[in-house]
């Protein structure tokens, strides 16, 4: 029988294609927020997925080492530095080769590439990151948001997933390509095991290519939770993204890596996306191959880094949540990177009051009366109507660079006068939104 349930999933198939128009939103809202907070208005930045911190001084010192690196290089670049790539991957049970390994500058570039280079439509967890949608319309793709399960974002619910595509086939669309987010952008969770090897079941029956963004993997809050990977499970048809926007604060350097399976498929991809990047970015800026073959290599202090920023995330990420929660929203708990995504449906008539129905008007609300900046739902493909944002609490470590290394150093980071200011800040404009 045709449910309500169904007939709702045929309509969000059709209706979920995200426009490839304008600036992306949270490069938008960055701006914006920018610009305001330089005329004097005093805002909560909450609405920019980046790790806002310093630059870790020995990373400085590799990329001022490598500045006399000027020539193009490889492609794929140099082997060095792909080497170590490989040896990253090998640290988290990913055996891998040199050969299997492409850079990039940024991650961004490489999603749209795998876009170009792969065949068929696109089956997205909904809510996922503001990009994924855009790249692949740029790529003439048709992107499908499929529903996450009850505890946790970046994956699809696996029984959605399989009736998505029955759906989306039977519409005449072709659904080959499934992107993975973990832990996950806009939710702050990680995917347990089970639910990553239900989802390497369905890509197996379904004959579909996995890409696995795990840009946030080195933020696990807790440092002994055991993080799967679909490249172990399914290895022939996963490919692995990352890059050091996230766990070593680079986002402005843009330094991002692939991983390709070893099958003669995973070759030809490899070939093809370097194919794309001979034609787009030529090959990584030299002086980031010397900071990605450091960074990636891990010596003792990277690794201290990694685990020391990962507390910070966590302890202030577990703060906001215990903020919104006290609100009355709902809330999954963070497990990774440094969002939380609440939902404020519980308050849906205290919030009418005040002329809040959907998303944006939630965002809107907040910003220019609350003087906290979010970035609603509906730009992470979620519902429109929802009462949903995402909060990047990795903004409230500091606006200027002392105020940001002393979060890193802080025991309790939520004790300095900076950060508690924030944090009240938020507990007091989302009581006058709700009270």
């Amino acid at each position: 029988m045709d449910t309500g349930e169904q007939r709702t999933r045929r309509r969000n198939v059709r209706e979920r294609e995200t426009s490839a128009r304008g600036i992306s939103p949270n490069l938008a809202l960055d701006q914006l927020v920018a610009r305001r907070q330089a005329a004097g208005e005093s805002i909560v930045h909450l609405g920019f997925g980046e790790s806002r911190l310093p630059v870790f001084p020995p990373l400085a010192d590799r990329l001022a080492a490598g500045a006399d690196r000027n020539a193009y290089g490889p492609v794929a670049g140099d082997h060095g530095v792909r080497a170590a790539v490989a040896g990253y991957f090998a640290r988290r049970r990913l055996p891998t080769e040199a050969a299997q390994v492409l850079l990039a500058p940024g991650s961004k570039p490489l999603l749209l590439a795998l876009q170009l280079v792969h065949p068929g439509d696109v089956l997205l967890p909904s809510p996922c990151w503001v990009t994924y949608g855009p790249q692949a319309k740029l790529a003439g793709k048709h992107a499908f948001g499929v529903p996450i399960p009850e505890e946790c974002g970046g994956v699809p619910d696996p029984a959605a997933l399989r009736d998505t595509i029955r759906v989306a086939r039977g519409l005449g669309h072709d659904p080959r390509i499934v992107v993975l987010t973990s832990p996950d952008n806009p939710t702050g969770t990680y995917a347990p095991a089970h639910l990553v090897r239900e989802i390497c079941a369905v890509a197996e029956e379904e004959d579909l290519l996995l890409v696995s963004d795990e840009i946030y993997r080195d933020i696990l809050h807790d440092p002994d939770a055991e993080f799967l990977s679909p490249a172990e499970v399914v290895p022939d048809r996963t490919i692995v993204v990352t890059g050091l926007s996230k766990s070593l604060a680079l986002g402005g350097w843009r330094i991002g890596a692939a991983r390709f399976p070893t099958t003669p498929a995973g070759e030809r991809m490899r070939d093809d996306v370097a194919s794309v990047a001979s034609e787009v970015w030529s090959t990584l800026a030299g002086p980031m191959q010397s900071v990605a073959e450091y960074a990636f290599s891990e010596p003792p202090e990277i690794r201290d880094r990694l685990r020391d920023d990962a507390r910070l995330h966590g302890t202030v990420a577990k703060a906001v949540y215990d903020i919104v929660i006290a609100a009355g929203a709902l809330c999954r708990p963070p497990t990774g990177g440094f969002y939380v995504y609440p939902d404020f449906e519980p308050l849906r008539g205290e919030l009418a009051g005040q002329g809040v129905t959907d998303g944006d008007s939630l965002q809107s609300r907040l910003i220019d009366h609350l003087g906290i900046a979010v970035l609603a739902g509906v730009h992470f493909g979620d519902d429109p109507k929802a009462l949903r944002f995402r909060a990047a609490t990795s903004m409230l470590y500091g606006r200027t660079r002392d105020e940001q290394r002393a979060a890193q150093r802080a025991m309790d980071p939520l004790s300095l006068p900076h950060v508690a200011d924030a944090l009240a800040g938020i507990e007091q404009g989302l009581t006058k939104l709700t009270g």
